[in-house]
C-alpha cells in the first residue's frame, strides 16, 4: 500500500531538560525535569500526520544503535510505513540537546548524525511511494542536495510539495519554484527575506518576496499570533487559539504534519491552515516532541467541527 504522505527528514532521539530560563552564553542554570524522547523534524512531522489519521511514509536514516531500534520501534506503534527508514552502518542517530524554560520557549542544537548521510539514491529507492502519494513533505535536516532531488520528484509526480525551510538556509530559485507551500516561521522567513514579518504589512511583503520566486503558496506561522497565507485564494491572517504553552518545541512540526494530512483530505489551503493551528495549538500545551502531538481524537474533542 502507497502513503498518502511520503515525508522525507531527519530523525533524533530528544534530551530534553526544563529549566526557570535560557541561559545566556557561559551561564550555568540548573535545571528541573529531564526527559529523553523521540524527535528530529522529519519524523516528528511523520508523526504528527499518522496521528491524525493519514496514511504516512518515512524516508529516513538512523544509525544500528539503541536510539534507532527505538526510533523503528515507535514509527510502526504510530502506523508509520518504514520500508524506506535506513539504517546507517557507519553514523549514529541523530540527537538534540533542548533546554525549555517556564515560558515555553527553547534553545536546540542538534548533532546530525545518520541525518547527514541521507542521500539521493535513498530517496530515488522511495520514488514508487512518492509518485503515488498526494504529498511530499520535507525540511532541512538533512542534506539540501537531498531536498532538491526530492522536490524535483515530487512536482514531476503531481504531489503537493511542502518545504518548511528550517532550521534556515539560503535556498535557490530553482528550489522554490518546484515548492507548491513554503512554511517558514517568522525568522526563517526573516532569513529568507530580509524582511522580519512582525505585522500584517511587512508579513505580506515577506510573503509576497516568497511567492516571487516561484513558490506557489506561503504560509508563515507566527506562533500564538497564528500563520499568514499568501496564495491565490487568500491573503491574510488565520489566528491560532489561545492556549498556555509549556513546551514550543514541536510546533512547528504539529502544525507541517497537520497542513499536510489536511491537504491530504483535499481541504481548502485556508482550512488547512487554520486546522493546522488547531494542531499545534494543542501541541505547545503539552512537554516533549513527540509525546506532545496530538491524536485526531483529541483534536476533535478540543475543537469540534461545527
Amino acid at each position: 500500500m502507497s502513503p498518502e504522505i511520503v515525508v522525507v527528514g531527519s530523525s533524533n532521539t530528544d534530551m530534553v531538560v526544563k529549566i526557570p530560563s535560557l541561559p545566556s552564553p557561559g551561564e550555568t542554570v540548573l535545571g528541573g525535569d529531564f526527559l529523553v524522547a523521540a524527535g528530529g523534524k522529519g519524523a516528528n512531522q511523520a508523526v504528527a500526520a499518522a496521528r491524525l489519521g493519514a496514511s504516512v511514509g518515512l524516508v529516513a536514516r538512523i544509525g544500528r544503535d539503541m536510539f534507532g531500534d527505538q526510533s523503528i520501534e515507535n514509527f510502526e506503534a504510530d502506523g508509520i510505513l518504514t520500508d524506506f527508514v535506513v539504517r546507517d552502518e557507519s553514523q549514529p542517530s541523530g540527537v538534540a540537546l533542548i533546554m525549555v524554560d517556564d515560558a515555553g520557549e527553547n534553545m536546540i542544537a542538534v548533532a546530525s548524525g545518520a541525518n547527514a548521510g541521507l542521500t539521493c539514491s535513498d530517496v530515488e529507492r522511495a520514488g514508487g511511494y512518492i509518485e503515488k502519494s498526494t504529498v511530499l513533505l520535507m525540511q532541512l535536516e538533512v542534506p539540501i542536495e537531498v531536498v532538491r532531488f526530492a522536490a524535483q520528484l515530487g512536482k514531476r509526480s503531481g504531489c503537493t510539495v511542502i518545504l518548511n525551510p528550517a532550521p534556515a538556509q539560503t535556498l535557490d530559485r530553482e528550489l522554490l519554484s518546484d515548492i507548491s507551500i513554503l512554511t517558514p516561521n517568522e525568522k526563517e522567513a526573516e532569513a529568507l527575506t530580509g524582511i522580519e514579518p512582525i505585522d500584517l504589512e511587512t508579513a505580506r511583503s515577506s510573503a509576497q518576496i516568497l511567492r516571487d520566486t516561484g513558490v506557489e503558496s506561503v504560509v508563515i506561522t507566527l506562533g500564538e499570533k497564528g500563520a499568514y497565507l499568501l496564495s491565490d485564494g487568500y491573503s491574510g491572517l488565520i489566528p491560532a487559539p489561545r492556549v498556555v504553552a509549556k513546551d514550543t518545541t514541536a510546533a512547528g512540526d504539529a502544525f507541517n504534519g497537520a497542513l499536510a494530512h489536511a491537504i491530504s483530505r483535499d481541504l481548502e489551503l485556508s482550512e488547512s491552515v487554520k486546522y493546522a493551528n488547531q494542531v499545534a495549538a494543542l501541541a505547545v500545551t503539552r512537554v516533549g516532541a513527540q509525546p506532545s502531538l496530538p491524536s485526531r481524537e483529541m483534536v476533535a474533542k478540543e475543537y469540534p467541527v461545527d
